[in-house]
């Protein structure tokens, strides 16, 4: 299992400033070929500066979830570190 990307993100306009909710799909490949999955995910930014972040499927995965969650999870915080996610 990798993790390809995550494409078309949009973000959803929450009036919560420090919560940011998104869509998008993942490129996961999973046995040969990648294959895409529509996500939500949200970047939470607690009062110490610490992130959470949420990671939910919209389509059925053929895959143990909590390696592929954990891994989406790293891969968005990175982006949101990096500034890579849409404003």
């Amino acid at each position: 299992m990798k993790i390809i990307a995550i494409k078309d993100i949009i973000r959803k306009d929450v009036p919560i400033y420090y919560r940011l909710l998104y869509t998008g799909v993942a490129v996961i490949e999973l046995s040969k070929d990648p294959e895409d999955f529509r996500i939500d995910f949200t970047v939470e930014i607690k009062p110490t500066g610490q992130k959470e972040v949420t990671v939910s499927f919209l389509d059925d995965i053929d895959y143990p979830l909590l390696p592929v969650i954990k891994d989406l999870k790293t891969l968005i915080c990175d982006m949101h570190t990096n500034e890579m996610l849409p404003d």
